[in-house]
C-alpha cells in the first residue's frame, strides 16, 4: 500500500462509523493532505445526524498514529511561513474533531504519540492495548507544540501533566497512561477491536439527544462561570422529546429502545 491509496478509509456499519487513519507502510503517520482529508471527513459526518458514534483507529495493529511524517518537514515545514500554513491547517482539523457533535471512541493498537496523541485525546473515550506506547517527544525534534494542539493537551490532561510530558519527551506504557488520565481503558491487544466497536455500540444505543446535552453541559461547566437560571432549565428539555416517552415506554415494556434524535 502507498499513498495512491485513501489515507483516510470511512466504513460504516449502520449508526457506527469507523475513520481508519491509513498509512500502514508509515505506520500512519500523518501528511498535510491527510490531515485535511480528515477534517473534512469529521465536518462532513457532524452534518449527518443518522451517525450515532464514531470510532477513531489506525490501520493494522502496530500503531494509532506516530504523529507527522518526518519525511515532510524539509519540503512543506521548512520555514515558519510554510509551518503556520500547515498548522492552520491541522488546527482546523483539530477544530473539526473538537465540534463534531457526535461521540468519539479511539480504539489505539500500538503506538500513539505525537499527532496521533492529538487526535487520540479528542475522543470521548480511549482504549488502548496493554501494550500500547505514548507521548510527545517534540522536544527533541526542536518543535513547538502550538496554542490549539497543547490546549487539546492540556484539556485532557492539565497544563502540569502536559508540560511534564512535553519537557521530558518521554514515550510511556499504557499503565501510566492511565495513571495520566490519558486512556480510558486497558485491553489484552487482541481485545481492542472488540473493545472499542461494543463501547461504539453501547454508545449509539443510547438517546443522541442526551449525549449532545451531556457534552454540552459538561463543556459549560467547565468554564467556571455560574450557570444561569435559564441554562439550567435546558436540563429539563428532554422530557418534551420524542426519545423520553420512547425511553420510558421501552423501560416499562421490556424492550430495547429506538431513539430517533427527535
Amino acid at each position: 500500500m502507498r499513498d495512491s491509496e485513501p489515507t483516510i478509509l470511512v466504513q460504516r456499519d449502520q449508526d457506527i462509523v469507523t475513520l481508519t487513519l491509513n498509512r500502514p507502510h508509515k505506520i500512519n503517520a500523518f501528511t498535510k493532505p491527510m490531515w485535511k482529508l480528515l477534517g473534512d471527513t469529521f465536518i462532513a459526518l457532524s452534518g449527518d445526524d443518522s451517525v450515532r458514534c464514531i470510532v477513531v483507529r489506525g490501520a493494522g495493529e502496530k500503531a494509532f498514529s506516530p504523529g507527522n511524517d518526518i519525511s515532510e518537514f524539509e519540503t512543506v515545514r521548512s520555514n515558519a511561513q510554510q509551518a503556520e500554513e500547515y498548522g492552520q491547517l491541522m488546527h482546523a482539523t483539530i477544530r473539526a474533531i473538537s465540534d463534531c457533535p457526535h461521540p468519539k471512541v479511539a480504539m489505539i493498537h500500538g503506538i500513539c504519540v505525537g499527532g496521533g496523541l492529538e487526535i487520540a485525546g479528542l475522543c470521548d473515550i480511549r482504549i488502548c492495548a496493554d501494550n500500547s506506547r505514548f507521548g510527545a517527544p517534540i522536544a527533541k525534534l526542536g518543535l513547538v507544540m502550538a496554542y490549539p494542539e497543547i490546549g487539546a493537551l492540556a484539556d485532557l490532561v492539565g497544563p502540569s501533566v502536559a508540560y511534564e510530558i512535553l519537557l521530558e519527551g518521554r514515550v510511556f506504557d499504557a499503565d501510566e497512561a492511565m495513571q495520566k488520565g490519558i486512556v480510558s481503558r486497558i485491553v489484552p491487544a487482541d481485545q481492542v477491536t472488540e473493545e472499542a466497536l461494543a463501547t461504539a455500540r453501547r454508545i449509539a444505543d443510547g438517546a443522541p439527544l442526551v449525549h449532545r446535552w451531556h457534552r454540552k453541559f459538561l463543556n459549560r461547566l467547565a468554564e467556571g462561570r455560574p450557570v444561569s437560571e435559564e441554562e439550567n432549565r435546558e436540563g429539563f428539555e428532554c422530557y418534551d422529546t420524542e426519545d423520553f416517552t420512547e425511553g420510558y415506554r421501552a423501560f416499562l415494556d421490556k424492550r430495547k429502545p429506538e431513539f430517533k434524535g427527535r
